[in-house]
């Protein structure tokens, strides 16, 4: 049954979930990691029974046979490593953000069409019950004209959160708040609502000892003539305490909360539809902020490589969220309102 062989680069925080999700795939798994740290290179083969590990992911690269390898390191280093993935000719499936520029969106965009490989970008909130149920209300036109839209990620990262890893709120290798932890409810605001016109910002280190914001707010005005605000810090006493998205149509208001936008909290159309009758059933209690998404994105990726489905998401959308993100911090920092694409 194993057809699809992956290889993973970097064996922190987010890695456990791309293990637990290709386990429960039976046409894939990894047979690769590699971590600059061997010794987590070498805990995560034997946790997951993967049959090789490396230090180095350039002999990872040269030395095995993959379809594809994950990349989970520091934010600032997906672009480089994606396009010496796309080089040994396996197709990159990197965790967000991209990059975090749009320059270095662009050069692993680039790499991967002048290769003709595909690139993954995970994108797992668009792949939640309680999403996916929004975006079809969305897509049906059930609110109408879409007015205004809200989004909080109202976290805790304490300090020593930061300092475990130097590369933790960084310029350099990380961004702040909202190129890290909010910009999974930066792609899903850009997916429900469409493309944005321009954007205003404020951002500020309040609290913690980093270099980038750890919190801010910002308003996205979009084409569509709709207004949105995201809200976000990651200075919530005393835990994660909510990731919501709530939107306000002429004729219907929605409201997905919870800790990850894991619990359906308001649901009010003007006209009925089935959809209507499975809300409550769409709500569930997430392991943890990540909540369940990397399955059924990784289901989407083996079945792409197997040639039976076409990708959920790709570079060209991810790409999306990293140039939002981006006008967000130049807003921030000219107190300018900023207009798209930049």
């Amino acid at each position: 049954m194993k057809q699809i062989k992956l290889g993973l680069i970097g064996c922190g925080r987010i890695s456990k979930n791309h293990f637990e999700a290709i386990s429960q795939i039976p046409e894939a798994e990894f047979v690769a990691v590699a971590d600059i740290i061997p010794s987590k290179a070498e805990t995560a083969a034997k946790e997951y029974g993967i049959k090789s590990f490396y230090a180095d992911y350039h002999e990872m690269l040269k030395k095995e046979n993959l379809d594809a390898v994950s990349i989970c390191t520091p934010s600032g280093l997906h672009s480089q490593i994606g396009v010496d993935v796309a080089n040994s000719k396996a197709a990159v499936i990197t965790e967000k953000p991209m990059g975090i520029s749009i320059q270095q969106a662009d050069s692993l965009i680039h790499a991967c069409d002048q290769n003709n490989v595909p690139l993954f970008v995970v994108k797992q909130n668009r792949l939640n019950a309680t999403l996916q149920l929004l975006k079809r209300a969305v897509d049906k036109k059930r609110f109408g004209q879409i007015y205004v839209a809200q989004s909080n990620v109202f976290w805790q990262r304490p300090q020593q959160y930061y300092d475990a890893e130097k590369w933790r709120g960084t310029w350099e290798f990380d961004g702040g708040a909202f190129m890290n932890q909010a910009s999974h409810y930066v792609d899903a605001i850009y997916w429900l609502l469409g493309s944005v016109d321009s954007v205003m910002a404020y951002t500020a280190t309040l609290a913690r000892n980093i270099e980038a914001e750890d919190s801010g707010s910002a308003i996205l005005h979009f084409r569509n003539g709709a207004i949105a605000s995201i809200n976000v810090t990651m200075l919530t006493y005393p835990k994660n305490f909510e990731g919501s998205i709530t939107i306000i149509g002429e004729k219907g208001t929605v409201k997905v909360g919870g800790v990850a936008v894991n619990k359906i909290e308001h649901w009010e159309f003007e006209e009925y539809d089935d959809d209507d009758r499975i809300v409550m059933d769409t709500n569930y209690q997430p392991p943890n902020i990540y909540g369940f998404g990397h399955n059924p994105y990784y289901r989407n990726v083996i079945d792409v490589l197997l040639g039976r489905d076409t990708p959920s998401t790709d570079g060209r959308d991810g790409r999306k969220s990293v140039e939002i993100i981006q006008a967000i911090y130049l807003s921030a920092k000219t107190g300018q309102r900023i207009s798209l694409p930049l």
